[in-house]
């Protein structure tokens, strides 16, 4: 069956995969798909009017922007006002709202914010202007986590004294359980992340299956892609038997990127983290292992960040834990849009909010 989808996903013939889905679906079942790329997909095809009623899709934990917490948010501006520093950061976090302010405003203030495309962005600015300090903000899950650690090995072979990182970078497997384990969980099975498990392997996901019930499907994130991962989820789920697919093995094997996941472990350890909506996870993020910690900015740089505070109504938290819609918040495209965001979701390319609102419902 798997060589039959990935035929079909050639052929790009997505109507053929929605029948078989429609055709096998007999019960209701919750597919939260974990990946704001995914979230992108689907809404931008109408994939989720091509499953029929009995399959609802729910947004995920996935966008590395919109689960970056408020009181990081906060710190990370404060780092961008203090001294000679210059914070660089994706594009994606320039707007951001913090409880006061953003790294927009404060570059609007007067602090040196920069926009880089790259780590090695950052890294070749501190290179070339001694007299500041150059701070990376460093966002992601275990995608984006090599290429951080690759810069902090460079500055520390080349002696880049003045270049730091703030990792606020976050790992998916305690997150996941966390949010499965949540009282108001409403998950039958997940749609795993592809850029992700590309570098972790799908074996992350067998402690999911295993311990929780809940069947997992790795996708890419073309509209065949993420049909055929429904079509296997709700196989599973007629049968009553969970299990672990790679839908996505043109690009993801079992055991990952070996060499990508050493560098990880080199330079970076487990430490607990806080996520937007799901609180304080143990061993869910990953900071500079103590041979490196003259490069992390949280040790280098010292600021007192006041007590953190969503916007009022702002429904972020619900929508990243999959207990509530973009709909459901009473801020959506009314005092919260992309023009003028209260939350991250409505900020990031890969928000939920951003997606129900540029494609709608």
């Amino acid at each position: 069956m798997l060589k039959y989808l990935d035929e079909y996903r050639d052929a790009g013939l997505v109507g053929e995969i929605s029948s078989r889905i429609k055709g096998l679906s007999s019960k209701q079942l919750n597919i939260m798909e974990v990946c704001g790329g995914h979230t992108m997909s689907i809404r931008k095809h109408g994939i989720h009017e091509l499953v029929g009623d009995n399959i609802n899709l729910i947004s995920g934990p996935g966008c590395p922007v919109c689960v970056t917490s408020i009181s990081d948010m906060d710190r990370a501006i404060a780092l961008s006002e203090c001294g000679n520093t210059v914070l660089c950061t994706f594009g994606d976090m320039f707007s951001v709202p913090g409880s006061r302010s953003s790294l927009e405003k404060a570059r609007a203030g007067g602090a040196d914010v920069r926009t880089v495309y790259s780590v090695h962005d950052a890294l070749s600015f501190a290179a070339e202007e001694k007299d500041k300090d150059f701070i990376f903000l460093s966002i992601g899950f275990e995608t984006t986590a090599p290429t951080a650690a690759a810069a902090v090995l460079q500055a520390k072979k080349e002696n880049i004294d003045n270049f730091f990182v703030l990792s606020l970078n976050k790992t998916m497997p305690a997150a996941l359980k966390a949010v499965l384990s949540g009282e108001d969980s409403r998950i039958d099975a997940l749609i795993c992340p592809g850029h992700v498990s590309t570098i972790t392997g799908t074996g992350i996901y067998r402690p999911i299956v295993n311990d929780l019930g809940v069947s997992c499907c790795v996708s890419g994130f073309e509209p065949a892609d993420v049909l055929s991962a429904i079509y296997f989820l709700v196989e599973s789920h007629e049968e009553g038997r969970p299990r672990l697919v790679n839908a996505y093995r043109r690009a993801v094997r079992e055991e990952g990127n070996r060499k990508a996941c050493a560098i990880i472990d080199r330079v970076f350890e487990p430490c607990d983290a806080e996520w937007r909506g799901l609180g304080m996870i143990p061993d869910s993020g990953l900071k500079l292992r103590k041979e490196y910690s003259g490069l992390d900015a949280g040790v280098r740089f010292k600021v007192d960040v006041p007590p953190s505070a969503e916007f009022p109504g702002c429904i972020c938290g619900d929508i990243l834990r999959g207990a509530k819609d973009p709909s459901d918040c009473p801020l959506f495209g009314k005092a919260c849009i992309p023009e003028g965001p209260k939350g991250a979701c409505m900020v990031s390319s890969e928000g939920a909010c951003a997606a129900w609102y540029k494609y709608g419902n």
